[in-house]
């Protein structure tokens, strides 16, 4: 069964930390949203019901995950 990706964890900041800073930034709020929103599109494709997913598709979303993921990670830096 497919898992999500524990975000904070591989941010190595505080779930807390993170939720505040997204109050006061609203990049880093849109860069969450977008990442949350492309992880569950690679949960669904991922999981047994989505059959109709390539794996080409899989990997692009997975990409852009990774790509969000650094994004947010500037972000946390340079406010920090």
């Amino acid at each position: 069964m497919p898992v999500s990706h524990d975000l904070y964890q591989d941010l190595h900041y505080p779930r807390e930390i993170v939720q505040q800073r997204r109050q006061q930034d609203p990049q880093l709020d849109r860069l969450l949203d977008e990442y949350i929103d492309i992880d569950n599109q690679v949960l669904a494709g991922e999981s047994i019901s989505a059959g109709n997913f390539v794996d080409e598709d899989l990997r692009h979303l997975k990409e852009r995950r990774l790509a969000i993921k650094y994004l947010i990670e500037r972000q946390l830096e340079h406010k920090g």
